[in-house]
Parts: structure tokens; C-alpha cells; sequence
């Protein structure tokens, strides 16, 4: 519980010991969101396992919407605590809290109203319809509480603090499970119950991080900090309006390829969704990599430590290469036992789903190197202060994406939608490893060692 001067010391070294508590707590995370997938495929039938699939991607615009300003807040808490300008530390802390508070929960509204419209123009199959809404429904009044944590788990990563967003990830782990087991399992609530577990997860999560920003002076906002700041607030906006642009963006474009998807039967919609709950492993640790880099990045940025960034972010990416590779390689061989797991075995079309899901993630790991690249240059322009190139990228995933699902299948039929998303990886990766050379050309005068 003690913030971190990224500022010092070996780039490598510091990214490496930042990011392995990111990833242990991303490792539970996605964990409790297999476990979900698992007890609802089991539990309640591949009928549930599909309508969560076929709410996923709306779901993520909502909560990609969270994350990208909870991102963009701690750019600049990152940069205020390198440069050692601490009273506006606890301000951009304070505000920071106060507009996530303010966006959840104007979140909550529009996200419900909004429910029925976009299933229904997603075409959702009307055999998994119910279920999906009642799925949304639960998770999106719970959306004060997914920003609570996130607001609080992206402050104490700014510091330097990786450790205490892992300890609160156990938590919610170990709760989640406990309630999946209890409501899906015993209580039979089905795919509600595998909503409501994540749902007190996440508000024991939440609640965790209070309980640490507290004891931490550095960031321990006071009452004043909460208020309105129009320069503070201004400058909080302007980083973190752009990556939930960034992430709703990227979403849209996942609601377009579900919509492409869902005239599929539901056996279909299930492997692929099986598939896309393992996406979350496959990517923890890019996650993992791009969120130190991020705080290094911003602290170093901050700082104006131009040959730090420079050095961090080659450390970054070779550690990112040599991790797609063999998380490739592993899931390559143990891909289809892992599917298994979220497939009730007494279905009747457990070859037909395992084979949907093998093919599309088969083709996912080829390309895994390419979106393990994109965490790393995003995360970096992003801790420079740069959250338009970041948010373009994303409508270049956007663009990839759609166009890709909306032509590809008629002469690959399958195969066509699924790399509609390995596509809009490429593409973003590309740019944005471009922007990154240009940006640290641009700075090469700030060098200071």
C-alpha cells in the first residue's frame, strides 16, 4: 500500500515488477468472468450462454465508456505525481472521483433505455432475447459501482500502486465464485444469478480500494477535492473524453459483428462466445503491459525524462512479443480442453460448439502478436498525454472491423467474421506504432537523462 517512483531506476526491472501484480489481478479477474461463462453454460444451458454472448458487446460499449475516462484521469494524476506536484495530485484525484460518479450514473439511465432498441436491432434470436435483457438490465444498474472501482484501481496505478487493485481482484474472485456456486448452481437463478455474484464482486472490490486510498496520504482526497474545478475538470475531460470515445468506438464496431453473427444458430453463437470468454486470458497480460507502461510513461512524461520513455517503451514491447508468443503456443495445445469447460458435456451439439469455438480462436492466436503490440504503443501515447491518436485507433478497429464482417463472410462464409477482429487489431497496431515514432521524434528536445 505505498505509491512508486517510475521516475527511477531500471525501465525493465520497473515494468516487470509493476506489471505481474497487474496481471495476477487480471488473471482473477478473467478468471471470475470464465467461471461465469462456466457455471452459466453448465448451470443454465447453452440457451444462457449464448444470450450473455449476444449481450456482450453492448455491454462493453457501456463499461469501455467507464474505462476510457477512468484511463484518461489517471494520465494526468501520473503526470502531477512525477512532476511532484502534489496538491494537484489530491485535486485531480478528488474531481476524478466526482465525474466517474457523475458518468455512472448518467450511464445507468441511458444504458437501460437503451436496452431494447439494440437488441432488437442486433437482430438477437428471440430463443436467447429474455435472457439477455435481464442480463443487461442487472449490470447496468450496477454501474456506479464498476466505476468506483475502476476510478480507484486507475488512482492507485497512477502512483505507482499495482498491488492493491490485485488484492481487491482476490477479493472479488474469491466472492464472485463462492456466489456463482450459491445462485447458478444451488439456488438456480441462472444467468441473473451469474450477474448479481459479479455485481457484490465489484462492490467488495470498490470498497477495498476506498479503504486503501485512504490510508495513503499522497492521494487521500479530502472533501474540497471533490468540488468542481473548471481548468482541473477541463484538462481531466479533455484526456479521458477521447479513450471512452476510443473504447464506444471499438464497441460499436463488436455490436456490428454481433449483428452479423446472430442469424447464426445459437450452437454457433455459443462457441464463438466460449471463444470470446477466453479472449480475456489471451489479453490479460498485453492489459497488464500496457497499464505500467502507462504509469511509467506518464510519470516519466511528468518528469520530462524523454530517454526513460524511450527506453521503457522498447522494454515494453519485447516483453509484450515474447509473452504473445507463448501464451500462443500454449493455448494452441490447450485451447480445446479450456473451451470445453463452458459446454454443459450432456448437449447434443458439444462437437458442433467446440469446433466453432477451436477454428475462431485458432485464427485469433496467429495474430495475438499484433494486439499484444497495439497495448504497448497505445498505453505509451496515452501516458504522453495523447488521447486523440489513441481514440482514432479505435476507429480504425471500427472500420477494420465492420468492413471486414460485412464482406469476408459471403466468400469465406465463417472464417470471414472471424477475422474481422484480427483485422481491426493489424490496423490499429499499425497506426499507432507509427503515431509513437513520430510523437518521440517530436519530444527528442525534452531528452534528460
Amino acid at each position: 500500500m505505498k505509491t512508486r517512483d517510475m521516475t527511477v531506476g531500471r525501465p525493465l526491472g520497473l515494468l516487470i515488477t509493476f506489471a505481474l501484480p497487474m496481471m495476477a489481478g487480471n488473471i482473477c479477474q478473467q478468471l471470475y468472468t470464465l467461471v461465469d461463462a462456466a457455471f452459466v453454460g453448465r448451470g443454465a444451458g447453452t440457451l444462457a450462454l449464448a444470450a450473455v454472448g449476444a449481450a456482450d458487446w453492448f455491454n462493453w460499449v457501456i463499461l469501455g465508456i467507464i474505462w476510457g475516462y477512468t484511463q484518461g484521469f489517471s494520465v494526468l494524476i501520473s503526470q502531477f505525481f512525477g512532476a511532484g506536484e502534489m496538491q494537484d495530485v489530491k485535486r485531480a484525484v478528488g474531481l476524478s472521483v466526482t465525474l466517474t460518479m457523475v458518468i455512472s450514473t448518467l450511464l445507468v439511465v441511458i444504458s437501460q433505455v437503451l436496452i431494447h432498441p439494440v437488441l432488437t436491432l442486433l437482430e438477437t434470436p428471440l430463443n436467447i432475447y429474455d435472457q439477455a435483457v435481464l442480463y443487461l438490465r442487472i449490470c447496468f444498474a450496477a454501474l456506479p459501482i464498476l466505476g468506483a472501482y475502476n476510478v480507484q484501481a486507475a488512482i492507485l496505478r497512477a502512483v505507482g500502486d499495482s498491488r492493491s487493485p490485485l488484492y481487491a481482484m482476490i477479493i472479488a474472485s474469491v466472492i464472485n465464485i463462492v456466489l456463482d456456486a450459491l445462485f447458478v448452481m444451488i439456488f438456480r437463478w441462472g444467468i441473473a444469478g451469474a450477474a448479481m455474484a459479479t455485481v457484490i464482486a465489484q462492490g467488495a472490490s470498490a470498497v477495498y480500494c476506498f479503504i486503501v486510498i485512504r490510508k495513503i496520504p499522497a492521494i487521500r482526497f479530502e472533501k474540497d477535492d471533490l468540488k468542481w474545478r473548471p481548468e482541473m475538470g477541463g484538462r481531466l475531460l479533455k484526456l479521458g473524453t477521447p479513450l471512452a470515445a476510443q473504447n464506444a468506438v471499438i464497441g460499436i464496431g463488436g455490436m456490428v459483428l454481433q449483428r452479423v453473427i446472430n442469424p447464426y444458430e445459437s450452437d454457433f453463437i455459443a462457441g464463438y462466445t466460449a471463444t470470446n470468454k477466453l479472449y480475456g486470458l489471451m489479453e490479460m497480460a498485453a492489459v497488464s503491459f500496457g497499464g505500467a507502461l502507462g504509469a511509467y510513461t506518464g510519470q516519466n512524461f511528468g518528469a520530462q525524462k524523454m530517454d526513460r520513455v524511450k527506453k521503457g517503451v522498447r522494454a515494453g514491447a519485447l516483453l509484450s512479443l515474447l509473452t504473445s508468443l507463448i501464451i500462443m503456443g500454449a493455448l494452441l495445445i490447450l485451447g480445446r480442453p479450456i473451451l470445453s469447460l463452458f459446454v454443459d458435456p450432456a448437449e447434443a451439439q458439444i462437437e458442433y460448439v467446440l469446433d466453432v469455438g477451436q477454428r475462431y480462436l485458432n485464427i485469433m492466436l496467429y495474430a495475438l502478436p499484433s494486439l499484444y503490440l497495439l497495448y504497448v504503443y497505445r498505453s505509451a501515447l496515452q501516458g504522453m498525454g495523447d488521447t486523440v491518436m489513441p481514440m482514432i485507433s479505435g476507429l480504425v478497429e471500427f472500420l477494420m472491423r465492420v468492413g471486414v464482417a460485412l464482406t469476408l463472410p459471403a466468400l469465406l462464409g465463417a472464417d470471414g467474421v472471424f477475422i474481422a477482429e484480427i483485422s481491426a487489431w493489424i490496423g490499429a497496431a499499425i497506426l499507432l506504432l507509427i503515431t509513437y515514432y513520430l510523437r518521440i521524434a517530436k519530444y527528442a528536445h525534452r531528452r534528460i537523462a
